[in-house]
C-alpha cells in the first residue's frame, strides 16, 4: 500500500516499493544483518515488517534492535513519521 499525504497544495504519493527500499537500505546499514525477501510496509498502520538473516556468532537481539532503530530513524527523516518496526530473524549465515 502506498503512503498518501495530502496537504494544502495537493497530494504526495510514495509507492510501497519505495518505502520497502528505504526500510531495506536502513536495516542493512547494520553490519552482520541482511534483509531477506519477506518484507513489507503497511503505510496505513505505519508498520514495517522485515525478515532478516544474521551472521553466525553475532548477538541476535542487539543486531535486530539496531536495525529497528535505523529503520525508524530513516522513516522519520525521509517520510516524517516513525513506524513500528517488526524484525523476524529467519536464519543464521
Amino acid at each position: 500500500m502506498s503512503l498518501v499525504i495530502e496537504n494544502e497544495i495537493g497530494t504526495i504519493t510514495v509507492p510501497e516499493g519505495v518505502l520497502v527500499g528505504i526500510a531495506v537500505e536502513a536495516a542493512e546499514r547494520v553490519d552482520g544483518l541482511k534483509v531477506k525477501r519477506k518484507r513489507a510496509v503497511d503505510a496505513e498502520h505505519r508498520v514495517v515488517r522485515l525478515a532478516v538473516s544474521v551472521r553466525r556468532g553475532e548477538p541476535l537481539l542487539e543486531l535486530a534492535e539496531r536495525a529497528q532503530d535505523e529503520v525508524a530513524s530513516s522513516f522519520q527523516a525521509v517520510c516524517g513519521f516513525e513506524p513500528t518496526v517488526e524484525i523476524s530473524v529467519g536464519e543464521l549465515e
